[in-house]
C-alpha cells in the first residue's frame, strides 16, 4: 500500500524530526526532505500536505535557506512553523522584520479565528515561541487567526492559496494544545485518512535492511540496554543468522550484566552473541582519567580496538548495527539523515554529547553504517520493541549510557568506585521497581561523587563517599523533569546505600531538570 506522505521541508531545526514524530503519533506517514527538493519531485508521491520547518536563519539573510516557490501550486495544503511561516509568508508577498520585542519561552496566544487550524480549541492557549523575527503587514492576501502581546500576526491563512502559518511551535510539548492544532491541520485541512502506523515502520525497515545488506553479514554492538535490543531483533527479522552480535564487556557495565545478556539473548533468542571480555584493557587505559570527554574519547578508542579484535573473526562482515535514537543524533552534533530523509541537510547543532555510538567506528572498521532507529525517541523504540515481541522488562529497561558506569563516576574510575556504584545503582533500581515506580519513571541512576564528607558510623567517626541519586521523567529524552520520588521511598534507598555498601556514609538527591542539566552527570 502507497501511504499518505506528509513531506516535512527541513530548515535546520533541531525540532524537525520532532515535527515527524507528531505527524506519527497522529498515524499519518512523514517523511523529511532538504527545503530545496523540488516541487516536481514532491508530485510524484502519495502527497497530502507539506510542513515548513522552523530554522535559525533569518529569510532576509544572505545565503538563507529556501525551498522552490513551485510546491505553493502543488495544490496540498501547507503549514509553515515559525521560519517556514515567514519563508511562506514572504514568497507569497508579505514583509518580515525583525520583532520589535522578540519571543522566547512560552507565550499567550489569543485565537482570533477557530474555523479550521483552530478548531476546537479556547480562545487563549499556551505556546513556546522562539523567534527575533515576524510578520510585518500580511496585506490584503491573509486573514489573521491569532495574536500575542508582541505579535499581531501570530498565525495566518492565505486567502487564496492553502497555505497556514504559526510563529510559535505546536510540535513541542511546551505547547500542550499543539497536537490538536497539528491533528486539525492533517485531518480537517488535508484529508488525511490516518492509515499509518508502527508496524509499517517496522515492515518497512526490514524490507530496507534486506535491499541494503543484500548476502553479507552485520555486525551489532549489543549492550544489552532497549536500544541496542531493539535494533538486533529488527535487523534478526530482516537477516537472520546474517546477524553478529559481539558484546563487550569493558569493565563498565551494571552488576550482573554479562550474564542477563548472554542469557536473553545468546539462550533465549539464538543470536550468533560473540562475547568479548576487554575490560582489562579499558580499565587501564582509564587509570588516573578524570576529565569526562577524554573518558569518552578513550572508551570510543578501545570500543574500535576491541571490535576489530571480534570483528576479523567473522567472515563477510561488511555493516555495522548500531542502536543510535534522533535524540542522539542530535545532541551528537550530528545532522538529521537516514532512511527517512531524501538526501543530507546540515543542521548546526550543538555538540552535547560523545556517545562511542555515534563516533568514527564503522570507518575505522571500513564497514556501512546500519542505524534503523534512527529516525525515532526513546517511546517510539519501545513500541517497535514490543511489536517484535520482545520482553517487557527488556522493552521498558531504563536507558544506560553507551560509556558506561564511567560517566556515572566522577573522577578516578577504579576496580573500588566501580564496585561501590554497582552495588548502589543495584539498590536504587531494586527498590524503584519494589515501590511500583519503575515504569513511571524513565531513567533512574546512581552518581558517586568525588567527595568524602564526615558521618558517625557506629561509635567512630567516617570519612566516606557521597552516592547522588538521579530520577528524571521525560517522554523523549530531549527535555526532562526530576521524579518526585516519595519521601519514604528516598529514605529506604538512603538506608540500604548507607547500610549495605561499604565506602559511603552519604546520599543525595538531584532536583534538576533537563535542561540546564543534563539527564547523565558527564
Amino acid at each position: 500500500m502507497k501511504h499518505e506522505i506528509i513531506a516535512i521541508l527541513n530548515f535546520g531545526s533541531q525540532y524537525s524530526q520532532l515535527i515527524a514524530r507528531r505527524v506519527r503519533e497522529q498515524n499519518v506517514c512523514s517523511k523529511i526532505f532538504r527545503p530545496d527538493i523540488s516541487a516536481k519531485e514532491l508530485s510524484h508521491m502519495n502527497l497530502k500536505g507539506i510542513i515548513l520547518s522552523g530554522g535559525p536563519a533569518s529569510v532576509y539573510a544572505e545565503g538563507a535557506p529556501r525551498c522552490d516557490e513551485d510546491i505553493f501550486e502543488l495544490n496540498v495544503p501547507i503549514l509553515g512553523i515559525c521560519y517556514g511561516m515567514q519563508l511562506g509568508c514572504q514568497i507569497l508577498g508579505a514583509g518580515i522584520i525583525p520583532a520589535g520585542h522578540r519571543e522566547y519561552g512560552r507565550t499567550d496566544v489569543t485565537i482570533k479565528d477557530s474555523s479550521d487550524l483552530f478548531g476546537n480549541l479556547p480562545d487563549s492557549i499556551i505556546a513556546w515561541a522562539s523567534h527575533g523575527d515576524q510578520l510585518e503587514n500580511p496585506g490584503r492576501d491573509f486573514d489573521i487567526l491569532a495574536e500575542t502581546k508582541t505579535c499581531p500576526y501570530a498565525a495566518v491563512r492565505h486567502k487564496r492559496l492553502n497555505f497556514y502559518g504559526v510563529q510559535f511551535h505546536p510540535e513541542v510539548s511546551h505547547t500542550p494544545k499543539g497536537s490538536t492544532i497539528l491533528e486539525n491541520f492533517l485531518y480537517g485541512i488535508c484529508g488525511c485518512s490516518g492509515d499509518w502506523k508502527m508496524s509499517d515502520f517496522v515492515n518497512e525497515t526490514v524490507e530496507s535492511i534486506r535491499k541494503k545488506v543484500g548476502n553479507a553479514n552485520v555486525i551489532c554492538g549489543l549492550s544489552g540496554g532497549v536500544d541496542s535490543s531493539v535494533t538486533a531483533s529488527l535487523i534478526h527479522k530482516a537477516i537472520g543468522n546474517q546477524l553478529i552480535c559481539i558484546f563487550v564487556d569493558n569493565g563498565l557495565l551494571r552488576k550482573n550484566e554479562v550474564d542477563n545478556v548472554v542469557s536473553t539473548f545468546g539462550n533465549h533468542f539464538h543470536m550468533d552473541l560473540h562475547v568479548l571480555d576487554w575490560s582489562k584493557q579499558f580499565l587501564k587505559k582509564l587509570e588516573g582519567v578524570t576529565d569526562p570527554q577524554q573518558k569518552r574519547i578513550i572508551i570510543g578508542s578501545e570500543f574500535i580496538e576491541a571490535f576489530k579484535s571480534e570483528a576479523k573473526k567473522i567472515p563477510n562482515a561488511k555493516f555495522l548495527a548500531q542502536g543510535t535514537l534522533y535524540p542522539d543524533v542530535i545532541e551528537s552534533g550530528a545532522e538529521a539523515s537516514a532512511a527517512s530523509v531524501s538526501k543530507d541537510l546540515t543542521v548546526g547543532a550543538a555538540n552535547i554529547k560523545l556517545h562511542h555510538n555515534v563516533g568514527g567506528l564503522p570507518a575505522e572498521l571500513g564497514f556501512d553504517l546500519v542505524e534503523p532507529l534512527r529516525d525515532l525517541f526513546k517511546d517510539e523504540v519501545r513500541i517497535v520493541g514490543e511489536y517484535l515481541g520482545l520482553p517487557e522488562d527488556m522493552v521498558w529497561r531504563h536507558p544506560f549510557p553507551g560509556p558506561g558506569l564511567a560517566v556515572r563516576i566522577i573522577g578516578d574510575i577504579t576496580p573500588e568506585r566501580l564496585k561501590i556504584l554497582r552495588d548502589a545503582d543495584e539498590i536504587v533500581i531494586d527498590e524503584i521497581k519494589s515501590a511500583g515506580l519503575y515504569r513511571k519513571i524513565s531513567q533512574a541512576l546512581a552518581v558517586l561523587v568525588p567527595v568524602s564528607t564526615v558521618g558517625v558510623m557506629g561509635d567512630e567517626r567516617s570519612y566516606e563517599s557521597v552516592i547522588a541519586v538521579r530520577a528524571v521523567e521525560t517522554v523523549d529524552f530531549m527535555t526532562a523533569d526530576f521524579s518526585r520520588i516519595p519521601h519514604d521511598v528516598l529514605a529506604i534507598i538512603s538506608n540500604r546505600i548507607i547500610n549495605e555498601v561499604r565506602g559511603v556514609n552519604r546520599v543525595v538527591y538531584d532536583i534538576s531538570s533537563k535542561p540546564p542539566a543534563t539527564i547523565e552527570w558527564e
